[in-house]
């Protein structure tokens, strides 16, 4: 298969979850329409005070983190591959009175269709897994950022992506950094596993060092990576919160979240 045939049975496979992620208890739609604020503290401590700045988020879902920071202040351009989330982002912006923008795009292909430059780039969660090469989304993150702009993202560990979750008890099966795509398909989805949709899901494992070269060879300046055992979402089997309000694995042998942020140089 092409690069744009795994992307095209993902995104049908997105246009599905996004429909079903609104009315999850896993996202809590009330509760954020609410407090405007679906942020965890990682976010929120590495980027502060983002009033007046342009953000552009990467693979933005249906937009619950984009309307969080556009309503912390921030100039927020969200961008996603489902036309379906974006719809839906779209609707919440006007609904909950937060301004924001919602591109419909790959986002490998984002400078195709956006052309300013930010003061930040976010992405976060779930993201890079999608993608079969980093170099062309670290390119685009290097275009897209202004002189003196930061990168920051926060991810699932690579470790995490070496099991094969569709087996129970998971099964270490895939390599850390594999160039292979890994294709499943199974009913359900992390913010609902009792939801009768059928993902099939095209994936790739990247590799911490992978992350890091493909920004450090487009001229970003990294300058924090992080990794911690405890994640804000309870997505990995056996997960228990603790009082910090993280969840951290039965047997924490490996960190499940890192965090990295770089700079693009004046």
């Amino acid at each position: 298969m092409e690069r744009e045939e795994f992307f095209s049975v993902n995104k049908i496979t997105w246009n599905k979850k996004a429909r079903v992620h609104l009315e999850s208890n896993f996202y809590d739609q009330s509760a954020f329409a609410k407090a405007k604020n679906s942020l965890n503290y990682y976010e929120l401590n590495a980027l502060g005070d983002v009033t007046g700045q342009n953000l552009l988020h990467l693979q933005c879902h249906f937009g619950q983190d984009s309307l969080s920071w556009a309503h912390r202040g921030a100039k927020v351009t969200g961008i996603d591959l489902s036309d379906e989330a974006i719809a839906i982002a779209t609707k919440l912006s006007h609904e909950l009175d937060i301004p924001a923008k919602f591109v419909c795009c790959n986002v490998l292909d984002t400078s195709q269709f956006i052309s300013e430059q930010f003061d930040i780039v976010f992405t976060s969660y779930g993201v890079i897994g999608w993608l079969p090469d980093l170099k062309p989304w670290a390119q685009m993150i290097a275009e897209r950022l202004c002189p003196g702009g930061v990168f920051y993202m926060a991810e699932f560990h690579p470790i995490a992506w070496m099991y094969d979750y569709t087996s129970s008890p998971p099964q270490l099966k895939y390599h850390y950094n594999r160039h292979k795509t890994i294709y499943e398909e199974y009913t359900g989805t992390y913010a609902d596993p009792t939801s009768q949709i059928v993902s099939k899901e095209y994936t790739w494992n990247h590799g911490l060092s992978t992350v890091i070269q493909a920004l450090i060879n487009v001229g970003l300046s990294i300058q924090h990576v992080e990794e911690h055992d405890g994640s804000p979402y309870d997505v990995f089997p056996d997960m228990t919160k603790r009082d910090d309000g993280l969840y951290y694995l039965k047997d924490p042998y490996y960190p499940t979240i890192f965090e990295l942020s770089a700079v693009k140089p004046h």
